[in-house]
């Protein structure tokens, strides 16, 4: 029966996504600005869906940070809505021709940009997603199959049919917006077998969600895996500004796989910066997991363990390393960051370009927050998560990663003659 359900979205979705590949931008912003309408306009509805799932995710005891994932309340709402609009305000991607050249034989060469088909977007307790990827897919030309996680079956359910019903209304063809209503993990099993029908996978939730995707999909994956944030604090730095960036990034909201997890700092400004920013941390809350050297400068604090520096703590958790030299400091990253966000705080601009050669990150940050790792702070509108690997997109994925290119030849007549 699910198999069946499931099933049923691809099959509607693959003919949909045809139709979507060629819809004018015109069309596609009305829908979305219907969508946005629609949205605003049953807020109660979604809210008191929301309010039953937070209940209940309390009631079986859920992190806080997991808490403030799942919870939606009118000012998130409308940043929802928000976001929607933007999309449509954004350039449309589809049909950008980049790159002509002619060849000696006369043909015209180049690249035009195009969707990449049906994507089914795998989450878990985020409902503010439903609304970002059913936006970005259909603005990018392509038809979506949403499966969110059991926690927000009810906000989901009522914010996807909400945006299906809308898309359809305003012109978009059946089966763009497919959702699949089941909290049955057999529903996203079948969903990876479907080769034949969907494009893409892009799972966004625990390590354990990407793990399973990425060994059972026969279809490919485009990953937003674990966030292991680092700031470095550089010999020189604004101090100041070091350690308002560094709070920012911790205290402003720990749950989100862009806040801070590691503080490197140099050890010549460290007895200087952490007393007083690790004090500041921990009157908000943190608690604050240092190595040795911090814990003779902060005396109280736990120690750091080796597991401490591979952990995404996504709370009011943080572990603090002073290190000998840039050097050290480009080397921890490397070994324990996961290549989602990596900030530094420095004076010193060459430090600074190194910095962004040499840390392999989808976003590097020089003297700014970790934070700003969003597709809507990189003006992009809403995003389907921030990519980690390297393959076919990297850092917050928006419109452009949601399309790939083709070659397009215009020629007057050539032919190839083998001879040549």
């Amino acid at each position: 029966m699910i198999a069946q359900m499931v099933r049923e979205l691809a099959m509607a979705a693959r003919p949909a996504a045809r139709t979507l590949a060629v819809a004018s931008s015109e069309v596609k912003d009305r829908a979305l600005g219907a969508m946005a309408d629609v949205l605003w306009s049953n807020r109660a509805a979604i809210l008191s869906a929301n309010a039953r799932d937070l209940a209940e995710a309390k009631a079986e005891r859920h992190p806080t940070a997991f808490l403030d994932r799942l919870a939606l309340d009118d000012s998130r709402v409308e940043k929802m809505v928000a976001g929607v609009r933007q999309v449509a305000h954004l350039p449309d991607p589809v049909g950008e021709i980049t790159g002509m050249w002619r060849r000696p034989n006369g043909l015209l060469i180049g690249r035009m940009r195009v969707p990449l088909g049906v994507i089914g977007v795998i989450y878990e307790a985020r409902p503010g997603v439903t609304a970002d990827a059913a936006a970005l897919c259909l603005k990018s030309g392509n038809a979506v199959i949403l499966k969110g996680g059991r926690e927000a079956i009810r906000s989901n359910r009522v914010i996807g049919g909400l945006l299906a019903e809308a898309a359809v209304a305003a012109g978009l063809p059946k089966g763009c917006v497919g959702f699949i209503d089941s909290v049955d993990r057999e529903a996203v099993a079948h969903l990876l077998t479907l080769s034949g029908f969907v494009d893409l996978i892009i799972p966004r939730g625990g390590e354990e969600l990407i793990r399973t995707v990425q060994q059972t999909s026969a279809i490919p994956v485009l990953a937003h895996e674990k966030g292991l944030c680092h700031i470095y604090v550089d010999d020189g730095a604004d101090l100041a500004m070091a350690e308002e960036i560094a709070f920012n990034a911790k205290v402003e909201r720990p749950g989100v796989c862009n806040a801070m997890e590691s503080l490197l700092v140099h050890e010549r400004v460290a007895s200087e910066f952490l007393p007083t920013t690790i004090r500041r941390l921990r009157e908000s809350g943190v608690e604050v997991r240092g190595c040795p050297r911090t814990r003779a400068l902060a005396p109280g604090i736990t120690a750091a363990t080796e597991a401490d520096w591979d952990t995404e703590y996504l709370d009011l958790i943080l572990s603090v390393k002073v290190v000998g030299s840039f050097e050290e400091a480009v080397g921890h990253i490397a070994e324990h960051g996961s290549g989602l966000a990596e900030a530094i705080v420095t004076a010193d601009h060459a430090r600074a370009m190194r910095f962004l050669r040499e840390v392999d990150a989808g976003a590097v940050f020089v003297n700014a927050s970790t934070r700003f790792t969003d597709g809507g702070e990189f003006g992009m509108g809403a995003e389907m998560g921030i990519s980690t690997q390297k393959l076919h997109a990297r850092g917050p994925v928006g419109l452009t990663e949601l399309t790939c290119q083709k070659f397009i030849v215009l020629g007057e007549g050539q032919i190839r003659d083998s001879r040549k």
